[in-house]
């Protein structure tokens, strides 16, 4: 008996398929989690220790000798909120960016819905989000937040949103990478800039006077998300013109990025 095996359209995921692969899509991420992890003396330990020495370096840096403003949240607290995030984004982009040609071989031998590689690498950097979320409820313990309803809703928001944002143009530099290495060494600095273009470690307040930089920073797709995850921690209300900004931008890459790299996927085996 054949199977005919037809093209899915260029806008959708692929659900149906992605759940035949299921087992495919485990492999990919638990293969990937132990090589990020291999031979290293502290194992899992570095998802929790790469954001925490971060922190503690801009809350010195930041925090003590410059004095930037942190909306009124302890400065490490608000540092971390953001890491935590921006951690997920710039690991998962890292490692969606780079997955097809990392996976060159399994490709050109086998079929299967190729956007499991760049998703099972974000779903790494999701692994890791756990893992430092540990930290993140030890400082709201020990600056005496409580963990609030409200937290424990815009939390599974802010990290699914940060998902979107780290698939959208993953998948689109995953396909363009294939074709022009040159993102390889692009990928690393596009992500060293936007660590500054995103109100990760100082407050989008500090712009309250340059109101066209703010709107501007609003179609940063991680605004969102890390907006979202420290107004849990405040009785302030929140912006929701600019969250709904940086929403739609979030999906607009999301498109973009599923759309290219289903037009180009047919091309992958060959130029891998």
């Amino acid at each position: 008996m054949e199977q005919r095996i037809t093209p899915p359209s260029k806008f959708s995921l692929g659900f149906a398929e992605l759940w035949q692969y299921r087992e495919l899509f485990y492999f990919f991420t638990w293969r990937d989690i132990k090589v990020k992890y291999k031979q290293t003396f502290l194992g899992f330990a570095w998802a929790v220790l790469q954001p925490f020495i971060m922190m503690v370096i801009f809350s010195i840096f930041f925090g003590k000798a410059l004095n930037v403003p942190s909306d009124g949240i302890p400065y490490p607290l608000f540092a971390f909120s953001g890491l935590m995030l921006w951690n997920v984004f710039s690991s998962g982009l890292s490692g969606a960016g780079n997955s097809m040609v990392s996976n060159a071989n399994i490709i050109k031998k086998i079929y299967f819905p190729r956007l499991i590689i760049p998703m099972s690498a974000i779903l790494v950097a999701v692994f890791d989000f756990f893992m430092a979320f540990i930290v993140y409820i030890g400082l709201v313990l020990y600056y005496d937040y409580s963990l609030s309803i409200k937290l424990l809703y815009l939390l599974p928001i802010s990290l699914i949103l940060t998902i979107i944002a780290s698939f959208g143009p993953g998948s689109l530099i995953a396909a363009m990478n294939v074709k022009y290495r040159d993102f390889r060494y692009l990928l690393p600095f596009i992500i060293q800039v936007g660590l500054f273009v995103t109100p990760v470690i100082y407050p989008i307040s500090m712009l309250g006077d340059k109101p066209w930089l703010t709107k501007l920073l609003a179609v940063n797709p991680m605004y969102a998300p890390i907006s979202l995850i420290r107004n849990a921690l405040v009785d302030k209300p929140l912006d929701l013109n600019m969250i709904g900004i940086s929403v739609v931008s979030g999906l607009l890459f999301l498109v973009i990025g599923i759309y290219y790299f289903r037009k180009t996927e047919g091309y992958f085996a060959d130029l891998a």
